[in-house]
C-alpha cells in the first residue's frame, strides 16, 4: 500500500543516513560514497509527493566526501557542484561560494573569479531580495580577488620603479583593479559582522593612495560601532594603523586598553605593558603591572621570556624603591593559592633551567620576591646558577636574600 511504502522508504532512508554518518565519522570516504549513491538512487525511485528536500543534505555530505576521497578529481567536483546549484534556488549562492573556495584552494583563481561573476549576475524573482546579503558576500570575494590582482600589479610597478622605469600600462591596470576592489570591499564592511580579511585589504588600498582619514574612519567604525559583534582583531587593526601613522602614545594606549579588556592574553599585551611602564602617571604604571600579571595567568604565556622579563623588571623596581608594594600585594593575593604550582614548581624549575636559562633567571627573581628565598623554584635555579659559577645568578641570590622582608610584607 501507499502508506506502507512511505513507512518503509522512511526507515530505509534513516538507516542509509546512519550508515553514511558512521562512515564519515570513521573517515571511510569510499564507503560513505557508496552509501550516498544508494541514498540518491532510492530518492529517485521515491514516488511520494513530500517535498522535504534532501538536496542540502546531499550537497553537504557529497562535498565532504569529494573533498577527502582519494580518487576525487577537480572535474568531478566541478560537475557535482554544478548539479547542486540546480537543486534549490535558496542555496544557489551558498553552493557558488563553496565552489569558489574549492577552486581557490586548488589554485584555480581565474575559474573562481569567473564563477563569482556569474553568481553576482544571478537573479531569481523574490529570492534576489532575500539573498541580498549573500550577493554582497559574493561581490566582496570578487573584490578580494581584484585586490590580489592589484597587489601583483603594485609589486611589478615597485620593481620597475627601483630600476627607474615607470610602466604606465601597469599603473593604469593596477588602478582599475583598485576601483573594482574598493567598491565591493567598502560595501561588505558596512554590514555588521566580522569582516577581518576584507577590512585589512580595504585599509591597505586606502593607505597606498594616501586616504588616511577614510582608513581611520572605517577602522574606528569597525572597532567601536555597537552594531558590530565584539571583535579583538578590530582593535588590533586600529592599533597597528595608529602606530604606522605615528599617533600619540595616548591613542595607542587607548586602543590597547580595550583589547586588554576583551583578550587579556593577547600577544600585544607586552607592547601595552612596555608603554604603560614608561608613563609618568602612577595609575598607568599600576595598570601595566595588572596587565602583565593577567597575561601570565594563561598557560600559553608560561614560558614567554619577554613577559617574565617585563614582570621581573617591574617587581625589581618596586622592591628597590619600596614604593607601591600595595600594588604587588593586590595582584599577588588573588594568585598566591595557584601560581606556585602553576609557575614555580620544582619540575618547572628543572625544565626551564635546561631549556632557557634566561627565562629561569627572570622567573626565579619573581618567585623569590613573591614566595621568599625558600621557594622551590628560586632555590633550585639559584643553586644551579651558583654551581655553574654564573655571576648573574649569584647576584640574584643576594638580591632576593637581601629583600626577603618584602616577601613577608606581601604575603601578609
Amino acid at each position: 500500500s501507499s502508506n506502507e511504502h512511505k513507512l518503509n522508504f522512511k526507515k530505509s532512508k534513516e538507516v542509509c543516513l546512519s550508515y553514511i554518518q558512521d562512515a564519515l565519522l570513521q573517515k571511510q570516504w569510499k564507503r560513505a560514497a557508496e552509501f550516498l549513491t544508494c541514498y540518491v538512487e532510492s530518492l529517485e525511485k521515491d514516488y511520494s509527493r513530500e517535498h522535504i528536500g534532501p538536496s542540502e543534505m546531499i550537497w553537504r555530505i557529497g562535498t565532504e566526501i569529494l573533498w577527502h576521497h582519494s580518487q576525487s578529481r577537480m572535474k568531478e567536483f566541478n560537475c557535482f557542484m554544478e548539479q547542486m546549484k540546480t537543486l534549490g534556488v535558496k542555496r544557489y549562492l551558498k553552493v557558488c561560494l563553496e565552489h569558489v573556495f574549492h577552486l581557490l584552494c586548488n589554485g584555480q583563481i581565474d575559474e573562481a573569479y569567473q564563477n563569482l561573476s556569474l553568481a553576482e549576475s544571478w537573479r531569481f524573482g523574490e529570492q534576489t531580495a532575500i539573498q541580498d546579503k549573500e550577493i554582497k558576500l559574493i561581490q566582496a570575494y570578487r573584490g578580494l580577488l581584484d585586490y590580489c590582482s592589484w597587489s601583483k600589479q603594485k609589486k611589478i610597478l615597485l620593481e620597475h620603479g627601483e630600476d627607474g622605469f615607470a610602466d604606465l600600462a601597469v599603473e593604469q591596470e593596477m588602478h582599475g583593479y583598485f576601483r573594482k576592489a574598493a567598491v565591493n570591499l567598502k560595501e561588505i564592511i558596512k554590514i555588521p559582522g566580522v569582516w577581518d580579511v576584507f577590512m585589512k585589504c580595504y585599509v591597505d588600498l586606502l593607505e597606498f593612495y594616501g586616504e588616511h582619514n577614510e582608513a581611520r574612519q572605517v577602522l574606528n567604525e569597525y572597532a567601536y560601532n555597537s552594531k558590530f559583534p565584539v571583535n579583538p582583531n578590530a582593535h588590533v587593526y586600529l592599533y597597528q594603523f595608529l602606530k604606522r601613522q605615528g599617533e600619540s602614545k595616548k591613542s595607542l594606549i587607548s586602543a590597547l586598553k580595550i583589547l586588554h579588556d576583551i583578550v587579556p592574553s593577547h600577544e600585544l599585551m607586552i607592547d601595552f605593558n612596555t608603554m604603560l611602564q614608561k608613563s609618568k602617571k602612577r595609575k598607568k604604571r599600576q595598570l601595566g603591572l595588572e596587565v602583565i600579571f593577567a597575561a601570565l595567568d594563561y598557560a600559553g604565556w608560561k614560558e614567554n621570556a619577554k613577559a617574565w622579563s617585563c614582570l621581573a623588571r617591574q617587581v625589581k623596581q618596586i622592591v628597590i624603591s619600596e614604593k607601591h608594594l600595595d600594588w604587588l600585594k593586590q595582584e599577588w593575593n588573588s594568585r598566591k593559592d595557584w601560581w606556585p604550582d602553576f609557575h614555580f614548581s620544582h619540575y618547572l624549575a628543572k625544565r626551564n633551567w635546561q631549556e632557557n636559562k634566561s627565562l629561569s633567571w627572570e622567573k626565579a627573581l619573581v618567585a623569590g620576591i613573591l614566595l621568599g628565598k625558600d621557594c622551590k623554584y628560586f632555590k633550585y635555579v639559584s643553586h644551579q646558577g651558583c654551581k655553574a659559577r654564573l655571576k648573574r645568578f649569584r647576584m640574584l641570590k643576594k638580591f632576593v636574600t637581601r629583600h626577603n622582608p618584602v616577601y613577608l610584607r606581601i604575603s601578609g
